[in-house]
């Protein structure tokens, strides 16, 4: 009897599962690929995540899409995996393939375990990205009635959130932020950002290109409070090409005259926050005064200080959610693995379950780094499809019927296309390369049709 090709499914069409069928479908194993996805439309982070006037940096799509163009890899989008209704339980999935590959990556927001953090307009960087990106779950805007925002972080996210707030909307109205955001931007009462940065002006994490990004703002203006760190200049001993740039910047901004401006980005080096303020809202925030111990340390001095805000947004890192049937280590976030392949409890792999991405090494890397991470695992996958048992409902169409039963309507690659189509055309008469479509019922009228948007009661 002959043995039916293996079918591997691919659980995100972010960047790293996406790099992640590609890699399958390359190989010289014959072998059907399809990657699902809760959300009809693919690309995850990409789409969701870099800031929209990044808009080079999204130019990755186009190698992302490549699978599916010849029709080597089948795109089921609307399709969440996990338990509850109208979603398909991993068990049940397993019946369908040789193996799955999970690459849902860290959707958490890590929290700063402060008091007041649970306040309205107290929110992660994943919530305010999520917004200003499009994403159908964060489509309620902040409130942006107030003067103040404190931004806590020393990553690039910080840099975006605090950027995307101090630009004009004429600056945005070429990017692809969906018409809602806009008109929020358009009538922002913000004036002060304030990013908020536990370490010295030499221990940030920014990149380079995008601290230098802050200065060529159409409207605002750059204000570095360093405790007097950088008046001594760079020292010698300040030999690591990112960290030199980061503090030339950084130097030239400290030293540059106030200009007029209508909005200011306060770099606010060797602060902590202690609390958020408010009753029901932001209406503050406390933080503390670092000092760097002789030993790089930060130490706190107890001196605080008070800024008026009315929006906290942290963006100290992300966490997964943990996969239901899949083990999961809450210290790391992350599921454990050995070269993608899942570890249980006892040690030993779990046959025909692998991770990759950031559920598999941790929120770390830039988006080139998921595609190493998906040739190492796509190579454990080939390696073991011969020892992996076929699964018991191994052709495709019987997981269309399962998926039917459970009032789940899976977005194709041709209907993608009619969103993508949709998106470029709302975008040529704001002369963007398009706008997003952000609200999940308008989504699926795009894919489906209007009707059948309204048949699945989304």
């Amino acid at each position: 009897m002959t043995r039916a090709r293996p079918r591997v499914a691919v659980v995100g069409a972010g960047p790293s599962g996406l790099y992640t069928a590609s890699a399958l479908a390359a190989s010289d194993t014959a072998v059907d690929v399809d990657v699902l996805d809760r959300l009809p439309a693919p690309y995850g982070l990409v789409r969701y995540g870099v800031a929209p006037d990044h808009m080079k940096m999204k130019s990755v799509i186009r190698v992302l899409a490549r699978p599916f163009g010849p029709g080597d890899v089948r795109f089921l989008g609307g399709v969440e995996v996990g338990t509850g209704p109208g979603r398909v339980p991993l068990p049940v999935l397993r019946a369908h393939y040789t193996a799955v590959v999970h690459a849902s990556g860290c959707a958490l927001d890590r929290r700063l375990g402060i008091p007041g953090e649970a306040l309205q307009n107290s929110l992660g960087s994943g919530a305010m990205v999520g917004w200003y990106c499009g994403h159908p779950d964060h489509g309620t805007p902040p409130r942006l009635d107030v003067s103040g925002v404190a931004v806590v972080g020393a990553g690039n996210v910080a840099l975006d959130v605090a950027r995307v707030l101090a630009r004009t909307v004429d600056e945005l109205v070429s990017t692809d932020v969906p018409f809602t955001v806009l008109d929020a931007l358009r009538s922002s009462a913000v004036r002060d950002v304030h990013v908020l940065i536990r370490r010295g002006p030499q221990q940030v994490k920014f990149t380079p290109v995008e601290l230098r990004q802050l200065g060529d703002l159409a409207d605002a203006e750059v204000v570095v409070h360093d405790d007097g760190l950088l008046e001594a200049g760079i020292s010698d001993d300040v030999t690591d090409r990112r960290e030199r740039a980061n503090m030339t910047a950084l130097t030239e901004w400290a030293c540059s005259r106030p200009v007029p401006a209508a909005r200011r980005i306060h770099l606010r080096f060797l602060r902590s926050p202690v609390r958020i303020l408010g009753e029901s809202h932001v209406t503050g925030i406390v933080v503390e005064r670092n000092v760097l111990t002789p030993d790089g340390r930060v130490r706190g001095t107890g001196e605080e200080e008070t800024l008026d805000v009315g929006l906290v947004v942290r963006a100290v890192g992300y966490t997964a959610e943990p996969i239901p049937g899949l083990p999961f280590d809450d210290a790391t976030g992350t599921v454990p693995n050995v070269a993608g392949r899942v570890i249980g409890a006892d040690g030993a792999p779990v046959a025909g379950e692998y991770v990759t991405g950031w559920i598999r090494r941790g929120p770390t890397g830039v988006i080139g780094t998921n595609k190493h991470d998906a040739v190492e695992v796509a190579a454990s996958v080939l390696a073991d499809l011969a020892t992996l048992p076929p699964p018991a409902r191994p052709e495709p169409d019987d997981l269309t019927r399962v998926l039917a039963e459970r009032g789940v309507r899976p977005v194709d690659w041709t209907a993608w296309l009619r969103l993508d189509a949709e998106e470029i055309r709302l975008g040529q008469a704001r002369g963007a390369e398009r706008i997003k479509v952000a609200e999940l019922r308008e989504m699926l009228a795009a894919v489906h049709g209007a009707a059948a948007a309204v048949d699945l009661g989304r």
